[in-house]
């Protein structure tokens, strides 16, 4: 793929050279530092990565007893280890084995997420119904977690501060029912004040970068998940017929024997494991090693103990069933658990904001959103970035939910649904990355895929009995981005096709302007087209306007690969064509943001010297003008046409020095 001033570009890099850092020597004098640099990556990822899935235990068994809840069951032995049996097999199946030990496996060149899945998946098939099934598949899935993004902070944080009034931490409420009805109104709109103070603060430090805030929370995490198994073991010890739930049996005779209600209790049961596609997201940004390590040595035994100490309090108090966690807690400690999980459940929403930054990149560098404005905020880190129209995009969608919805029991309703759905579309692609690049058997890998997928259509259909509960709101937002991200591609490729039916090569070109020479002017232009060996449009505007080129002239051309990284070795290709005339190709990974006078740079070690800041920057812009002809239905492009004057400008984007820059416009129809 290729990419131009005009069309999407790589993402970003990081200020150095661009290229991953260097892994650091595992012998002699090095090993201390390689042994801390993995630590200190274990616990940045604990701050970043498991925030979403090590908030669950504060509302998932709350929202499949309590009868606050929409949908609940009673509070009886055989359904308290039927629930915490499907919780625990839930995170080994699911997590442990799917994500942990198979979808980590499918990374691209250390990048993860439904979008770098969907990029091996594709990897070298010709164009055909299955390669356009596959990008339709990743570009939905990433799509809906984007509305994933928009709830799991706001039921994250809601969840959190609805500690204080469950726990009576706000006060009681007045014994007339009239008081009692204004007091609780008092309370809600308390508790979303709270909230949306939380969540402000979270999206206003978000420049500060991942590394930064990941560092910060990393240690404030490991202390969450370690209280988790305290208190989980405490509950435990008191009440071991819990531990009968490591027996799947009995979560298999709660789904057979429970009826309708239990089915639909599935779709609470799958809130334990919502934040498993975010370890995947987030891959890139700590590595799949420090992930591996922090899961199994930490997060996963604290939150199988803390579910079923919540288990063990339920079979001696049914009546906790209110708020299950922080009835675990003795009275003085309340309070500071209520801080404590406040303070986690803002480490929750990073997970998705990171991982929504993560895809967004993604996304703009393969071509499927507009050019936007992103920061990489570490100078030695890769995938350190931060997206600031994301970012506000993501506050104010996230205070929108919470003043909507009003409580995380509402919100519970609108969430699960897009996770399960993209977690069922990573195990459709994740086939055929086993089957096409890693070369399995048909049975291991149909097995494999047919186990994980019946498991997530099963969480899929009860989340689907909440959609008109809030169900719809996720669906609705992945739908509007997907159009976006579809109607992006398309009419970049009509535009491309537009240009190219009317241009002539290079060559052509070129032998021309050797047999009538026009008035040659000192200097080097640079001229940017998206496609190599085609004539761009900006130099023969120049020459119809001007009727002068400079002594050198260098047409550039930056491509796309799909590799997320590609070192300097094999990031320039020089060709002279003689007389002055020189073509450059660029290739750059889609984890990558072009600079392009450092690029230019580059050329002196084949030949060409070039001082950016003394040359003469060529871009051609077109003007999007909707039409009747065939392509797209008119509000497409009318869409289209739209989020090219709201995309970031070419040389902006492009860190070209804008005094250098020339742009010349084209009217393009599509």
């Amino acid at each position: 793929m290729t990419d131009n001033s005009d069309a999407p570009a790589p993402g970003t890099e990081p200020s150095g050279a661009g290229e991953p850092p260097s892994e650091p020597h595992s012998s002699g004098q090095h090993r201390g530092l390689h042994k801390l640099s993995n630590t200190t990556l274990v616990i940045a990822a604990l701050g970043v990565v498991f925030g979403d899935i090590g908030t669950s235990p504060i509302y998932t068994l709350k929202e499949c007893f309590s009868p606050a809840s929409h949908h609940h069951m009673a509070v009886t032995e055989g359904h308290v280890l039927g629930v915490v049996s499907l919780i625990l097999w839930s995170l080994i199946l699911l997590i442990c084995v799917k994500y942990l030990v198979y979808i980590l496996r499918a990374d691209n060149k250390g990048e993860g997420g439904v979008l770098s899945l969907m990029v091996l998946a594709a990897h070298g098939m010709v164009e055909s119904r299955r390669r356009r099934i596959i990008i339709i598949l990743g570009l939905f899935g990433a799509a809906l977690l984007f509305g994933d993004g928009i709830i799991t902070p706001a039921i994250s944080v809601l969840s959190a501060i609805e500690g204080l009034k469950d726990n009576g931490l706000m006060g009681k409420a007045p014994a007339d029912a009239a008081a009692a009805l204004i007091w609780n109104q008092h309370q809600e709109w308390l508790t979303m004040g709270i909230t949306a103070v939380i969540l402000i603060g979270l999206f206003s430090v978000q420049f500060l970068g991942t590394d930064k805030v990941g560092r910060f929370f990393g240690p404030l995490t490991a202390l969450w998940f370690t209280c988790l198994g305290v208190l989980g073991f405490s509950h435990l010890i008191q009440e071991p017929t819990i531990l009968r739930a490591f027996n799947p049996w009995h979560g298999w005779h709660f789904l057979i024997h429970g009826g309708h209600a239990a089915f639909v209790i599935l779709g609470s049961v799958f809130l334990a494991v919502t934040g498993g596609e975010a370890l995947y997201a987030d891959m890139g940004h700590f590595g799949k090693s420090p992930i591996r390590r922090a899961w199994f040595t930490l997060v996963f035994p604290s939150l199988a103990l803390n579910y079923l100490g919540q288990g063990a309090l339920l079979l001696k108090n049914p009546g906790a069933a209110i708020s299950p966690l922080f009835q675990m807690a003795p009275p003085w400690a309340t309070l500071p658990l209520v801080l404590l999980a406040t303070a986690a459940t803002v480490i929750a929403s990073q997970a998705l904001i990171t991982g929504t930054y993560s895809l967004t990149l993604s996304a703009v560098q393969l071509g499927y959103l507009p050019r936007l404005s992103i920061r990489h905020t570490s100078e030695h880190a890769r995938g350190q970035i931060y997206i600031p129209l994301v970012n506000w995009m993501l506050m104010f969608a996230c205070l929108a939910l919470v003043f909507a919805f009003r409580t995380s029991s509402n919100l519970a309703a609108a969430y699960g649904v897009a996770v399960t759905m993209t977690m069922f579309i990573t195990t459709v692609i994740f086939y055929f990355v086993a089957r096409h690049l890693w070369h399995w058997s048909a049975f291991k890998a149909l097995f494999l895929c047919t186990v994980f997928g019946l498991i997530e259509l099963g969480f899929l259909s009860a989340n689907l009995a909440k959609f008109f509960h809030g169900g719809w709101f996720p669906i609705a937002a992945g739908a509007i981005i997907f159009t976006l991200m579809t109607t992006w591609a398309t009419g970049r490729r009509l535009v491309r096709e537009r240009l190219e039916s009317s241009a002539i090569s290079q060559d052509l070109l070129v032998e021309s302007l050797l047999r009538r020479p026009p008035v040659s002017v000192p200097g080097t232009a640079i001229f940017l087209t998206s496609t190599r060996g085609r004539s761009p449009v900006a130099l023969l505007h120049s020459l119809k306007h001007y009727g002068a080129i400079h002594q050198r002239v260098i047409f550039l051309t930056l491509e796309v690969q799909d590799d997320p990284w590609v070192p300097p070795s094999k990031r320039v290709e020089v060709e002279s064509l003689g007389h002055g005339y020189w073509r450059v190709t660029g290739r750059f990974g889609f984890m990558q943001k072009p600079h392009v006078p450092r690029f230019m740079r580059l050329c002196a070690t084949h030949g060409l010297e070039v001082d950016p800041d003394r040359a003469t920057f060529f871009i051609g812009r077109e003007i999007i003008l909707p039409s009747a002809n065939p392509g797209m239905v008119r509000w497409r492009e009318h869409l289209f046409a739209l989020a090219c004057r709201l995309a970031q400008q070419p040389a902006t984007f492009f860190q070209i020095p804008v005094g250098r820059v020339i742009e010349l416009g084209q009217q393009v129809e599509i």
